[in-house]
C-alpha cells in the first residue's frame, strides 16, 4: 500500500487511522498515495490558527512578513526539482509544471516585493486622503485597513496543486491572516510535499499555515464573521458552499473563482497572412494543450469573423497535428494526461453535449496516439477542436469541457462578437487579437463588464505577452457571474481582501496617533535642532521647520526663464500675461516657487539626510507675483525604516504660503534618512 498523506495541524503531522482512498497516477494508473482526513479535529485547527498563528502574525509588520515570504520563495525555488518530478504524476509536462510550480513561487516573491515597496513598515494601512468633516478642521475622517482577527480557509482545485494554494497564501500572509489549506484530493500529494518543505524550512511563524488532506468535513461550521473562505473549482460546488449555513448567517468573506467559458476574439481587421492571424492560432493551440486544457482560464470559445472560420480551423488543426501526447517524462511530449480517468470521463460527457451544436473538426474522443503510455491505464485524451454549427446555440455558451477542447464560433461583425462573448455569462478572462486600436477600444469597452481580465494581443506586444491563460500576481484574477463573482491577486488589492476597512473620525491629533502619519491641523514640534540634523531614531512625527520669508523678484523670474528655457508667456510677456484671466500679469514659475522653498528649509551641511528621492502630490494653488514673499512650513509626516538598509524613508508635509498666509503650493517631500549617525 502506498503512503498515506498527512495533515499538518497544530504544529504536528497527523495520519488518519484508516487506509484512506487511493490516489492514482494520471499517467499509468498506479497508486501514488492514499488520502484521508478521518479523525482530524477541524475545530482545533481553526482555534490554533486564530490564537497561535493569528497572534504571531499580528506582532509582525507588513515589511517583516514580506521578509519571511521572500525567504520562503527563494527556499522553495531552490528545491523545485523534486516538485517537478512528482508533478509529472499529475499528468503535467515540464512546461505545465513551470506554470504551476514556478508560477506559485514567483507569486510568493512578487507579493514579498510589492509589500516592501507599497506598504508601510506597520500593521495598519491608510486608505486615501483625510476627509474634512467640519468647517474648522478639528473634526476629520480617515479610512484605514487592519488585519481581520480570523483565518483564511482555501479550498482548491486539482489543476494547480502548487500555484493554487500559494497565490492565496501569499496575500493572506502579508495581511497578517493565518491560512488553512484544503487541496483537491486528486493532486493533494504534490501540495503536501510543498507544505512539508515549508514546514521543514522553519521560516513561517507557528500556526500561520496548516494543511488539511482529505474531506473538509465540518471545517466551515467553526468559522465566523472574521474569517474568509476562498474557493476555486466548479460553479456547482461554489453554489453549494455559498449556501452553507455559516456562509449565509455569519457574514464571513466568501470568494469563488469558478470555471468559465472564456473567449478569444480574432479582430475583424485581421486577414490571413497577418502576424495577428498566426498569433491567434498559436495562442488557441497553446491554451488547448497546456495542462491538457485543465485551466480555468483556458480558451473555450474561439470567436472568429465568419469569412475566416475555415482558415482558422485549418491552421489550428495543422498545429494540433504536431502535438505529441503521452508520458510527460518523454522529451518530445507536448501534452500530458488529464488529472484522472474520472476527469477524462467528465470531459467526454461534456463533449457529447457540445456536439449537439458543433462538429468535431480535429481529434478523436476515442483514440489518440501516445508516446510511452497506454490509454487504458492513463487519463489521456486527444486535443479536440470543434466548429459551431449555430453560433448562438445555448450548448456552446453553457457547457464547459474542462480539458483540451475548444470551439470555433463564427461572428458577423464586431457588435456580434461582443454579444457572443457576453453569452458566457461572466468569465475570468477574454483575449482580443487585433492590430486596430479602434477595434480594441470598441471590444474592450463592450465586454469589460463580463470579464475579470482582458488581454489585447498584437504583433507589438506579443514578444512580452504572458498569454491569455496566465493570471499575474499584480493583476486581478476572478470574474463576474458564472466565473464566481470573486476577485483574487491584483497586487496589494489581494492583501486588502483579507483586511477590514474602517472609517475613523476624530481630531487631527487623534488621526495622527492612530495612523502614525501626521495630519494637517495636528500639533507641530519646533525646536532649536533642525529636523534635517536628526537621524531616523531621533526624528519624530510632527517635527517641523518654518523657513522664510523670501521675496520673489522680477529678476528671479526672468533669470529662471532664461536659465531653464521655460519662457511660457505668463512668465515673460507682460501684455499676454495680463490678458490671462487666471494670472492678470507676470507670475513666477511653479518650479521656481518649489526651488525657492527648498532653499528655505534645506540644511546644507552633511548629516543624516542622505537624499531627496521625489515629490508627491504637488499642487500650485495661488499664483505668485513679483514682490510676493514666500514662507514654507515643512513637517515630518511619516517615518518608514527599511528592514534591509541602514536608512529609512521620511515623508515631509510641505506648505508654501505668501505674505497673506494664502497657500501657494502644497506637496510631500520624500527623503532617505540614516537610521543612526555614522561613527
Amino acid at each position: 500500500m502506498s503512503r498515506l498523506l498527512e495533515s499538518w495541524t497544530q504544529e504536528r503531522w497527523y495520519a488518519a487511522p484508516d487506509e484512506g482512498t487511493p490516489l492514482l497516477s494520471a499517467v499509468d494508473g498506479s497508486e501514488v498515495a492514499r488520502i484521508s482526513a478521518t479523525g482530524v479535529d477541524r475545530a482545533a485547527m481553526v482555534e490554533y490558527a486564530r490564537t497561535v498563528g493569528g497572534e504571531a502574525l499580528a506582532s509582525l509588520t507588513f515589511h517583516e512578513r514580506a521578509g519571511l515570504l521572500k525567504q520562503l520563495g527563494l527556499t522553495l525555488m531552490a528545491g523545485k526539482d523534486e516538485f517537478y518530478e512528482l508533478s509529472r504524476t499529475t499528468g503535467a509536462t515540464d512546461r505545465d509544471s513551470a506554470v504551476d510550480i514556478d508560477g506559485g513561487f514567483g507569486t510568493v516573491l512578487s507579493y514579498a516585493s510589492k509589500a516592501r515597496r507599497e506598504l508601510p513598515d506597520d500593521t495598519v494601512y491608510l486608505d486615501g486622503p483625510v476627509e474634512q468633516l467640519g468647517k474648522k478642521g478639528t473634526f476629520l475622517g480617515q479610512h484605514l485597513y487592519t488585519s481581520r482577527r480570523g483565518i483564511a480557509v482555501q479550498i482548491n482545485a486539482f489543476n494547480f496543486p502548487v500555484w493554487g494554494f500559494l497565490e492565496k497564501l501569499a496575500p493572506a500572509f502579508i495581511a497578517g491572516v493565518p491560512t488553512i489549506v484544503k487541496p483537491a484530493s486528486a493532486t493533494a500529494y504534490l501540495t503536501e510535499l510543498v507544505v512539508r518543505r515549508i514546514v521543514e524550512s522553519g521560516i513561517l511563524p507557528e500556526g500561520s499555515v496548516q494543511l488539511l488532506c482529505g474531506s473538509a468535513g465540518d471545517l466551515l461550521d467553526h468559522l465566523d464573521g472574521q474569517d474568509s473562505v476562498a474557493f476555486t473549482g466548479s460553479a456547482d460546488t461554489a453554489a453549494v458552499l455559498r449556501a452553507h449555513p455559516t456562509v449565509v448567517a455569519s457574514g464571513l468573506h466568501f470568494t469563488a473563482e469558478a470555471d468559465s467559458l472564456n473567449a478569444s476574439i480574432l479582430g475583424a481587421d485581421v486577414a490571413v497572412g497577418d502576424p495577428e492571424f498566426d498569433l491567434y492560432v498559436r495562442q488557441l493551440v497553446t491554451e488547448m494543450t497546456v495542462k491538457a486544457g485543465q485551466k480555468c482560464t483556458a480558451i473555450r470559445r474561439a470567436l472568429v469573423p465568419e469569412p475566416l472560420v475555415d482558415a482558422v480551423v485549418e491552421a489550428a488543426s495543422a498545429r494540433l497535428a504536431t502535438i505529441r501526447v503521452g508520458n510527460p517524462a518523454a522529451p518530445d511530449v507536448r501534452m500530458g494526461a488529464l488529472a484522472s480517468i474520472e476527469q477524462r470521463d467528465e470531459v467526454l460527457k461534456a463533449l457529447r453535449g457540445l456536439t449537439k451544436s458543433a462538429d468535431i473538426v480535429f481529434g478523436d474522443p476515442d483514440h489518440v496516439e501516445l508516446v510511452d503510455a497506454e490509454r487504458s491505464s492513463g487519463a489521456f485524451l486527444s486535443p479536440i477542436l470543434l466548429r459551431a454549427t449555430d453560433s448562438w446555440a445555448p450548448e456552446i455558451h453553457d457547457i464547459e469541457a474542462f480539458g483540451p477542447v475548444s470551439t470555433v464560433i463564427g461572428y458577423r461583425d464586431t457588435d456580434d462578437a461582443i454579444a457572443l462573448a457576453a453569452r458566457g455569462r461572466g468569465s475570468l478572462v477574454a483575449s482580443l487579437v487585433t492590430a486596430d486600436t479602434d477595434v480594441a477600444a470598441t471590444v474592450v469597452r463592450g465586454i469589460a463588464a463580463y470579464h475579470g481580465r482582458i488581454l489585447v494581443l498584437n504583433a507589438e506586444d506579443a514578444a512580452e505577452s504572458t498569454g491569455h491563460g496566465s493570471p499575474l500576481p499584480v493583476l486581478v484574477h476572478g470574474g463576474p457571474g458564472r466565473a464566481g463573482g470573486g476577485e483574487e491577486l491584483g497586487g496589494i488589492r489581494g492583501v486588502l481582501h483579507h483586511m477590514q476597512r474602517t472609517a475613523v473620525q476624530g481630531t487631527p491629533n487623534i488621526l495622527t496617533a492612530v495612523g502614525r502619519r501626521w495630519v494637517g491641523g495636528a500639533d507641530r514640534v519646533q525646536t532649536d535642532v533642525h529636523p534635517f540634523r536628526k537621524n531616523l531614531s531621533q526624528l519624530q512625527i510632527g517635527d517641523t521647520i518654518v523657513g522664510g520669508p523670501r521675496q520673489v523678484t522680477r529678476a528671479d523670474i526672468d533669470h529662471f526663464a532664461e536659465f531653464t528655457g521655460d519662457t511660457f508667456y505668463a512668465h515673460t510677456d507682460p501684455e499676454a500675461a495680463a490678458a490671462n484671466p487666471l494670472f492678470g500679469g507676470i507670475v513666477a514659475h511653479g518650479y521656481l516657487v518649489v526651488s525657492l522653498a527648498a532653499g528655505l528649509f534645506v540644511d546644507p551641511a552633511p548629516g543624516p539626510v542622505l537624499a531627496n528621492f521625489g515629490v508627491d502630490g504637488l499642487r500650485f494653488l495661488t499664483p505668485v507675483k513679483a514682490e510676493d514673499s514666500l514662507t514654507v512650513t515643512l513637517t515630518a509626516k511619516q517615518i518608514t525604516p527599511r528592514q534591509s538598509a541602514d536608512y529609512g524613508e521620511v515623508r515631509w508635509d510641505a506648505v508654501v504660503t505668501n505674505q497673506n498666509d494664502d497657500p501657494v503650493a502644497t506637496y510631500d517631500v520624500l527623503t532617505l534618512v540614516a537610521k543612526a549617525e555614522k561613527e
